[in-house]
C-alpha cells in the first residue's frame, strides 16, 4: 500500500529482457534504502513491484508480461526518470491517498497549458474507467496522488503545482505521453456494490 506521495525521482540504470518478462535496475537520487529488503514492495511510476536485489542506491525488481501489457514500464529506456515511493508502514502519515500500486490503465495526456504557476494537464482515459472519475476525487498518475479538478467524458484535469513539478516527473509531461493511472479504490468498490444486487 502507498499514498502517491512521491518521495524520490531515481532512474533507469539498466534494462534487460529475460523471458518475455523485463528486469528493471533503479538507481535512486535521495531515497535511502538502508530499509529495503529483498521482497519488500516499492512503487515505480505508480506500479508495485517487488525488489529483488538491493544494492547501494540501487534495487533490482522484475515486471512480468502482464505489467508490460497494463503499463508503461516496458515503455522505459535506460536513463528515464520515474517516481518512486517506498511501501506504507504503520505509523506513516497518509498525505495523499490509499494507493495500491495496481494499474488499472494506461492513460494519455491530450492537453499541458499554463495555470498561474501550476501546470495544468488535460488526460484522456479508456473509456471503461472514466466512469470512476469525480471532480475532487482522487487519482494516481504514474504514482503520483492528484485531485481531479474536472470530469468531462473521458478527460479530467488536474493542476500541478511548482513542488510536484519539482519533485515528481509529472512537471515532464507534453501533449501526447502515455501515463500508468489508478482510480481511487473507494470509487472502485463503490461502482462494484452498486453494480451488484444484494443477497
Amino acid at each position: 500500500m502507498f499514498t502517491g506521495i512521491v518521495l524520490d525521482v531515481g532512474h533507469v540504470l539498466t534494462r534487460e529482457t529475460r523471458g518475455g518478462d523485463l528486469r528493471l535496475v533503479i538507481e535512486c537520487t535521495r531515497l535511502g534504502l538502508a530499509g529495503l529488503r529483498v521482497g519488500d514492495s516499492i512503487c515505480v511510476q505508480g506500479c508495485c513491484l517487488t525488489a529483488t536485489q538491493v544494492q547501494g542506491r540501487t534495487f533490482a525488481a522484475d515486471a512480468s508480461r502482464e505489467t508490460l501489457a497494463l503499463t508503461t514500464l516496458g515503455e522505459l529506456a535506460v536513463g528515464d526518470p520515474v517516481n518512486l515511493e517506498p511501501a506504507l508502514r504503520a505509523g506513516d502519515a497518509l498525505g495523499g491517498h490509499l494507493v495500491s500500486g495496481h494499474v488499472d490503465g494506461v492513460a494519455q495526456v491530450s492537453a499541458v497549458s499554463g495555470d498561474a504557476r501550476s501546470v495544468r494537464l488535460g488526460i484522456d482515459v479508456p473509456p471503461a474507467l472514466a466512469r470512476y472519475l469525480a471532480p475532487k476525487g482522487s487519482v494516481a498518475v504514474d504514482g503520483v496522488s492528484l485531485t481531479i479538478n474536472t470530469v468531462e467524458n473521458s478527460t479530467f484535469g488536474v493542476n500541478i503545482i511548482p513542488h510536484t513539478q519539482e519533485v515528481t516527473t509529472l512537471g515532464r509531461l507534453s501533449a501526447g505521453a502515455r501515463v500508468n493511472l489508478e482510480v481511487d479504490q473507494v470509487a472502485r468498490y463503490l461502482a462494484r456494490l452498486l453494480a451488484v444486487p444484494a443477497p
